[in-house]
């Protein structure tokens, strides 16, 4: 079991690609957080501070194909100074705004995070991009699905993190803290890639047009998959703040959420440790399957609903999430021609953040009118979706487009 991790550490230059993309990427799950508690603290207003976080989550969701394209035609270094130099100026602006301009300002700050949200360094997708061209077999398999559980530790440290520094400090400084985080990522991921020999894009095959990835029909089933997938997770995020609140304990939100992200953490790394043909289709309706029984155990099916009950079917369910995600990822990589394969990711980002922007408002109208259980039914219902489309990916390699 352990074979695939040890072909992964062999592999030259990888772990410490693998670490600094991490490092890099710390930022995406803390700075919601930071941005909310800060623009709340503003202006007084939740709803203000959503708006301002959806527009700077609408900024990456809509750049992400053109950085992307961008990566996979210039060097990457280069591509990462710029980005990382724009991204942490409209940090910093964004966190001086509430102390030079009155709450009213506020879409002031909308427009700064939008900007700012253009300029986030791709460095998720440039990671997943270089996975193949670094590591073959059972290694790559092995290394998409510890990105995809290291992306689940990043989801409970980021915003813990965030919580911290605003409760000891203030939510400005938790806010330039991710800002310098994405930035000290974003370089020592560039320089981690230039020692690698990744730093010049794949060459271009003569032949190949210039059409839009999206004419690639498998890769777009996985996309829509992949949104699926992203759309129902984010569901059962909201599903477990609404439970804690309505039982007058929203602390334990954190807890199961934690709960969650550890059975996650868990099954990656015991999918990872397999070797074997990756079945794609199967992983991602054990998602579903692992997200359905919430159903039973939430109200109004099942009151008093239980804490206990829930983090047991959370921690058993989140062990199916990184294993489908590391299989949706590799899945794009192989799907996508080689020296696209950063666009393909680009896109990824979008149709996850469109998946994202779906599923809160369908959830939240559940949670108002329906309950708890209604909400983690739609995200059942969202996985298997994601299942469905899983499984009319065609199995075979890249496929070119054009």
């Amino acid at each position: 079991m352990l074979r695939p991790y040890r072909e992964l550490a062999g592999v030259p230059h990888l772990p410490w690609l693998l670490l600094w993309s991490l490092v890099g990427r710390l930022h995406l799950t803390a700075t919601p957080l930071a941005v909310s508690f800060l623009i709340a603290g503003w202006t007084g207003s939740y709803t203000l501070a959503g708006v301002v976080g959806g527009a700077m989550t609408l900024g990456v969701g809509v750049a992400g194909p053109l950085r992307g394209r961008t990566a996979d035609r210039s060097p990457a270094g280069r591509l990462l100074l710029v980005t990382a130099s724009g991204y942490g100026v409209g940090i910093a602006l964004l966190g001086l705004l509430p102390a030079v301009l009155p709450g009213s300002a506020w879409p002031a700050a909308a427009a700064v995070a939008f900007l700012t949200g253009l300029f986030n360094p791709p460095v998720t997708a440039m990671t997943r991009a270089a996975f193949p061209r670094l590591a073959t077999g059972s290694a790559r398999q092995a290394v998409f699905t510890v990105e995809a559980s290291m992306q689940e530790v990043m989801y409970i440290v980021g915003p813990s993190v965030a919580a911290v520094v605003v409760a000891v400090w203030n939510p400005r400084a938790a806010l330039w803290l991710c800002g310098a985080f994405a930035v000290l990522g974003a370089l020592g991921f560039g320089a981690a890639v230039r020692r690698a020999g990744l730093d010049e894009p794949v060459a271009r095959q003569a032949g190949r047009s210039g059409r839009t990835l999206l004419a690639n029909t498998p890769l777009v089933l996985a996309l829509a998959s992949a949104l699926c997938m992203v759309a129902s997770l984010v569901a059962i995020d909201l599903v477990i703040i609404a439970w804690a609140r309505d039982q007058g304990s929203p602390g334990l939100a954190g807890v199961l959420a934690a709960v969650w992200g550890v059975g996650s953490v868990a099954g990656g790394l015991i999918a990872g440790g397999l070797s074997g043909r990756v079945r794609y289709a199967r992983r991602v309706l054990l998602l579903a399957l692992g997200v359905a029984p919430l159903v039973l155990v939430l109200p109004p099916v099942l009151e008093p609903s239980s804490v206990w009950v829930i983090g047991l079917v959370l921690g058993i369910g989140g062990m199916a999430i990184a294993p489908a995600i590391a299989a949706g990822n590799e899945r794009i990589s192989d799907l996508a021609p080689d020296e696209r394969k950063t666009e393909a990711f680009g896109w990824m980002t979008t149709f996850t953040t469109a998946g994202s922007a779906l599923a809160l408002p369908v959830a939240g109208t559940l949670l108002d009118h329906s309950g708890p259980a209604a909400a983690a039914g739609a995200s059942a219902a969202a996985a298997l979706l994601a299942a469905v489309l899983a499984s009319r990916v065609r199995e075979r390699g890249a496929v070119p487009v054009g």
